[in-house]
């Protein structure tokens, strides 16, 4: 493809085409379908919709939150698509595939294969590093395998070989033995080429023995070693003593020959008499010593809260044999000039592709036309990557480091390189994580996408991604039971126009962004600073910060810029250290300026199963228990508030046990959940429907199941007589989460719904001495919902709290008091300051690649 063709073709309102006419190369014979007919659409709240999807054309789906835009785009077009895919498939295919339901919908015709890329990606696992998802380094490896010198089983180092290629055996120059170079597969720490010692991993854990102690002036009888009483080993004290440990003088009393038998004693039975609720009892006890219980712990921790118990006690550095490479000395061997596997994977991507440029002219002549076709590949692959913003990655970046944006363009990158023709994606806020000024990127990689002959919808918010599209289709006009239809549609320019449109004034410029009074510039500090000085950490060189209290403050910057740094790794442990506790290592000073707390409010679901809900999450479901407990039917029955719980009480569904769905083993196909047919999603059973609460309006009455189905801001005018029930509903519709059922399960909300519930209880408290940390609070929010987070976070403002937000959005960064500008660039182009004030002033600083977006709007 030449650089014409992937130059972005629609950028700006003046740059886009005439979104009436076809788009170029779209010619297509009379036989061939122009549209995705999608009938009686009815995924969650969709309202029974009749809507067109142009095909072979960028079609953007938008829509406040919870308006039905993801049931459009992923509920059906990607479901059907998808499903249908997968069901041309042999029956053996298809079980070790995932298939999505069939969609509630009437019919949908014309709809391709179906690919999606969703909003959060899966955490790859501990050996997944950026080369290896972006498969750059398989290339990476292809290239030291058949392009650099090899070692003989002597020592001597031997060039480039054509023989390799060809499969061959080498000779040594030097000694002449006869051996094989090593091919790519010997070269991957997934498999022959892994360092022994850690396994490929890269690091090694050990226990931390200082950890293992709360307080040396503690005894062990009074909880002095920590893993045993976390780990519920209590009877340890006892067995030491049988060891000859005195369990009843402080640590520090105790000798070396004591100290080393409870850190590394043997694992050898001991007999000890037990007293319990039950008796006396004799007993035979294995000894298990205080390293020994983490590690055992570490082996059992296979879900995240667990693992972080446990990594309290772990001292987790680089592998000692490998210096962090995960390579075995055998990998590292082969050389191109003068660098090995692992050095060129720890390079930037920037620096990789360019070094691959110099990799043909560096070979012996016959090698050439080889090193010309790898090299071509792998600058083939790396090209979107850095389009993307991504060229300050190394290659050797853990993938589990990776942020969700940073993820999901490598998803989209690889996308565009597998060359599809005639298929369908389906992207989910591509946006996520991308400054202004990598948006370009983004629009290039649809470009390509659209060239190759696929069709692209995506659900995005972002006004400068929405511009792009061709055709435009808004689903509300509200959230929930008030959302669901086709609000507008068509061009952009027909949408802006459209009166109904709650999208069309921020497309066209004729919404105000700044919607808060902020502080100027003589007043910024007028209530304190917060004080951070840091030494070089990362690609993150010395800092100096000073954030205001009592404000809203923005830290800006393309992607790799050291943002997170600065807040994540940073000024958030820094602050949350207790007296005497260490500071982080790259910490040199911090004044707290009278911070005491420190709340990070990120955007994982809330609980990890459909048992958690709205209800349950928010409190209003113990209060509610409690009222229909008091019940003259409820009284009558003997029931008690535990009875009117759903997860254990007497009155849960019991078809269901109070999940509101069961689910469908079907053999040879995927289980599927279907909604309870008993409690018809209730989550209760019918004799929950005798005890009936009268309704606060004065209009019949209503059972817990019944108010569960009703929204927040339905409900509360039913229950509103109850001041705890209303004070904490009315908090929900102040965030602007009215529009949630009180049954909603919480792991089903979006990331910005999870964000704003996680703050219902901080609103009415005083936060003076709070610190409120946000990461990309607007991910997946309307312009008008930004404009309800503005206010929630005023709200905490006013309380006395200090806000941080680490933000790309231009409406929320224009919002804040002060910003932090962050860049250049990324990675070793960034970790500087670049500017700071308010966004007057870093608007109008050359220097910064977020003022000139807050410039242009």
């Amino acid at each position: 493809m030449t650089t014409e063709q992937s130059t972005p073709r629609r950028r700006t309102r003046e740059q886009a085409p005439d979104r009436n006419q076809p788009r170029t190369g779209d010619a297509r014979s009379p036989a061939q379908p122009a549209a995705i007919q999608v009938r009686g659409a009815r995924v969650h709240n969709l309202k029974d919709i009749d809507v067109d999807i142009p095909l072979n054309q960028l079609v953007a789906i938008a829509g406040v939150s919870g308006s039905g835009k993801s049931s459009l785009a992923m509920g059906v077009l990607y479901a059907e698509g998808s499903r249908r895919y997968i069901e041309a498939l042999s029956t053996y295919t298809r079980r070790r595939m995932g298939q999505a339901a069939r969609a509630d919908v009437d019919r949908v015709t014309h709809v391709p294969a179906a690919l999606a890329l969703r909003q959060r990606p899966g955490v790859p696992g501990v050996r997944s590093t950026f080369g290896t998802s972006t498969e750059l380094l398989n290339v990476i490896r292809l290239i030291f395998s058949r392009l650099a010198s090899h070692v003989c089983p002597n020592g001597h180092r031997n060039p480039p070989s054509f023989a390799v290629a060809a499969e061959e055996p080498l000779v040594c120059e030097v000694c002449g033995v006869e051996f094989e170079a090593l091919g790519a597969e010997a070269l991957a720490f997934n498999s022959a080429g892994a360092c022994p010692t850690c396994e490929g991993t890269g690091s090694v854990r050990e226990v931390d023995d200082d950890s293992l102690i709360r307080d040396p002036d503690m005894t062990i009888d009074d909880g002095a070693v920590i893993p045993w009483q976390m780990f519920g080993f209590n009877v340890q004290p006892q067995i030491a003593r049988e060891f000859g440990v005195r369990t009843d003088v402080p640590w520090r009393e105790l000798t070396d020959r004591e100290r080393d038998i409870v850190l590394d004693g043997p694992e050898e039975k001991k007999h000890i008499t037990v007293t319990t609720t039950k008796g006396i009892h004799d007993l035979d006890f294995t000894f298990r010593n205080a390293r020994l219980t983490v590690t055992k712990e570490l082996e059992r921790a296979t879900e995240g809260k667990r693992l972080a118990r446990v990594s309290r006690f772990l001292d987790i550095r680089p592998c000692p044999d490998c210096g962090g490479t995960r390579l075995s000395p055998a990998a590292r061997a082969p050389r191109i000039g003068e660098q090995n596997l692992a050095d060129i994977t720890a390079l930037p991507l920037e620096d990789v592709v360019d070094w691959a440029r110099t990799l043909p002219g560096a070979v012996p002549g016959p090698m050439r036309s080889m090193a010309d076709s790898l090299t071509d590949a792998l600058l083939g692959m790396g090209r979107r990557l850095l389009e993307l913003g991504l060229g300050y990655l190394a290659l050797d970046r853990a993938g589990s480091t990776l942020s969700t944006g940073e993820r999901q363009r490598v998803q989209l990158a690889r996308a565009v390189r597998n060359e599809t023709t005639g298929v369908l994606y389906v992207l989910d806020e591509p946006s996520i994580g991308l400054h202004p000024s990598n948006l370009r990127g983004l629009t290039g990689v649809i470009d390509d996408l659209l060239a190759e002959g696929n069709s692209v919808v995506i659900v995005d918010h972002d006004v400068q991604v929405l511009r792009a599209a061709d055709h435009l289709i808004e689903i509300g006009p509200a959230s929930g039971r008030q959302g669901g239809e086709v609000v507008a549609q068509g061009t952009v320019a027909q949408v802006e126009g459209d009166p109904a449109s709650r999208i069309g004034g921020f497309l066209a410029g004729r919404e105000e962004v700044v919607v808060r009074d902020r502080a100027g510039a003589s007043a910024t500090f007028e209530h304190g600073r917060i004080r951070l000085r840091t030494r070089p950490v990362h690609t993150v060189h010395a800092l100096d910060v000073e954030i205001p209290r009592g404000r809203i403050t923005a830290i800006t910057g393309v992607s790799g810029s050291g943002k997170t740094t600065l807040v994540l790794e940073s000024l958030v442990p820094a602050l949350a250290a207790e007296a005497g506790d260490r500071l982080p290592a790259h910490v040199a000073e911090v004044d707290r300026a009278g911070v005491e707390r420190v709340n990070v409010v990120d955007a994982t679901p809330i609980g990890i199963n459909v048992r958690s809900t709205v209800a349950t999450y928010s409190g209003v479901l113990d209060d509610l228990r409690r009222e229909f407990a008091r019940l003259d039917s409820a009284r009558a029955a003997g029931l008690t508030a535990g009875d009117f719980s759903y997860n254990t009480g007497s009155l849960k569904c019991p078809r269901c046990e109070g999940t509101g769905e069961i689910s469908l083993d079907i053999q040879f196909l995927p289980d599927v959940d279907i909604v309870c047919p008993v409690c018809e999603g209730g989550r209760y059973g019918p004799e929950a429907a005798a005890h009936r609460r009268p309704s606060a309006t004065g209009e019949g009455e209503l059972s817990l199941p019944e108010l569960l189905a009703l929204t927040v801001a339905e409900a509360i005018e039913h229950v509103g007589d109850v001041a705890r029930v209303r004070t904490r509903m009315q908090r929900l519709i102040n965030v602007g989460l009215g529009y949630l059922t009180l049954g909603e399960a919480t792991p089903a909300l979006s990331g910005g719904e999870a964000q704003r519930l996680k703050l219902v209880s901080e609103l009415d408290r005083k936060q003076n001495r709070t610190l409120f940390v946000f990461d990309e609070p607007t991910v997946g929010l309307h312009p008008l919902d930004v404009r309800v987070l503005i206010g929630v976070l005023q709200r905490l403002v006013d309380q006395g709290g200090t806000v941080v937000v680490i933000e790309h959005d231009l409406d929320m960064i224009a919002n804040a008091d002060h910003i932090i500008d962050m860049g250049p660039g990324g990675g070793e182009d960034g970790g500087r300051i670049i500017a700071t004030g308010t966004p007057e002033a870093v608007a109008g600083d050359p220097s910064s690649v977020t003022g000139k977006f807050l410039r242009t709007g």
